[in-house]
């Protein structure tokens, strides 16, 4: 018997189209968007496979939130919510659903569901959090990016740890079991002291791997090389900076950088980029000559796998329900802490490269996002 309810919410590429749609092979009717990103009010449905099975392709699981909810044996995935008819439609055949809705909010209130997946667009997802705790739920997954602004993260992150519900904020690496391996090695010293941090500076709130290996709360940051904003919307933070906790951790965001790089006095770990994002270990030792040597080490188990970000964000609501997990690797928490770092260094570079001491007063500060988030 299913443990949990659960229901989604926005039925989009992540809600259930990367499992069984087709993507286009030109550019559409939207140009070079609609390759990637049919997701606006006027898009039409994609071609759609509503038979596909979970494991369509032999080295690939389910990658979407509806595919991953209905595939999990403590789940009944009983509703959903897209205004979208055809993708509402579409959602029921698939999964033999009749709890179906165009208001998310009244799904909430009438399904009272207590897994909650949220792949909308960036603008609702906030209060759709909040309804959602307020509704029961127990544990909540949205996309990326978390929200626009720090007022909307705080109340986030407050609600839900008020109510003691684990929030994952995005279908991202951090989620890999393989990020709890390589914090464990890093707090029981396998490479020292840490001196650094260096992380990607692209995306850097809604890739924020970096803020997980973080102990104490960021102090002030200083950046230059912001660039203008995108002609799809996004204003997120396009230059290279650095970030200094209120316990002396420094990190530096760096373009085109590893996704992480953590050097400590007796060895580093480095996650590098795509297409593997295989993590290595270096570590010191002493040679028959009496020199010290840095060398590649075997990664311990668990390794870095593809895919399968949404599934093992689940894993870690789920892992938090059953006492497992204090907070998921990328929880609602670090995301915020990541968004306000992120409005920090596009200040500091609108400011020359000044130092920006944090937290912020104002909580209204905010980052806009590509049309598509």
């Amino acid at each position: 018997m299913a443990k949990y309810r659960a229901a989604i919410i926005g039925i989009g590429w992540m809600g259930m189209l990367n499992d069984i749609g087709t993507r286009w092979t030109d550019p559409g009717p939207y140009g070079d968007r609609g390759k990637w990103h049919v997701d606006d009010v006027d898009r039409p449905m994609p071609k759609v496979d509503v038979h596909r099975k979970f494991y369509f392709h032999e080295e690939r699981p389910p990658v979407t939130f509806a595919e991953t909810l209905a595939d999990r044996p403590e789940v009944d995935l009983i509703a959903g919510a897209e205004r979208d008819k055809d993708r509402l439609r579409v959602f029921g055949e698939r999964y033999g659903i009749t709890a179906l809705y165009s208001d998310a909010s009244e799904m909430l209130r009438k399904e009272r569901p207590e897994i909650v997946g949220i792949p909308s667009n960036t603008k609702d997802r906030p209060e759709l959090t909040i309804l959602a705790v307020e509704n029961g739920a127990k544990g909540i997954m949205t996309e990326k990016p978390m929200a626009y602004s720090l007022e909307e993260a705080d109340r986030m992150v407050k609600v839900c740890a008020d109510a003691g519900v684990p929030l994952v904020c995005g279908a991202i690496t951090t989620n890999n079991p393989s990020f709890a391996k390589a914090k464990e090695l890093v707090t029981t010293g396998a490479i020292g002291e840490v001196h650094s941090i260096v992380a990607q500076s692209e995306h850097m709130s809604q890739h924020q791997n970096w803020s997980y290996f973080l102990d104490s709360a960021p102090a002030w940051v200083a950046s230059i090389g912001d660039t203008p904003r995108g002609d799809e919307g996004s204003e997120e933070f396009g230059g290279q900076g650095m970030m200094v906790t209120t316990g002396g951790e420094v990190v530096f965001f760096q373009k085109k950088a590893p996704p992480i790089r953590i050097t400590g006095a007796s060895g580093e770990i480095v996650q590098p980029e795509v297409p593997k994002r295989q993590w290595r270990l270096f570590q010191d030792i002493d040679t028959l000559a009496g020199e010290g040597k840095r060398v590649e080490m075997p990664w311990p188990d668990p390794q870095m796998t593809n895919a399968l970000s949404v599934s093992h964000g689940f894993s870690d609501v789920f892992d938090c329900l059953d006492g497992k997990l204090d907070e998921p690797k990328n929880s609602g928490r670090s995301v915020a802490v990541a968004l306000e770092v992120e409005i920090a260094l596009k200040l500091s570079s609108e400011r020359g490269g000044a130092r920006v001491d944090l937290p912020f007063e104002d909580r209204s500060l905010r980052l806009e996002y590509d049309w598509h988030r």
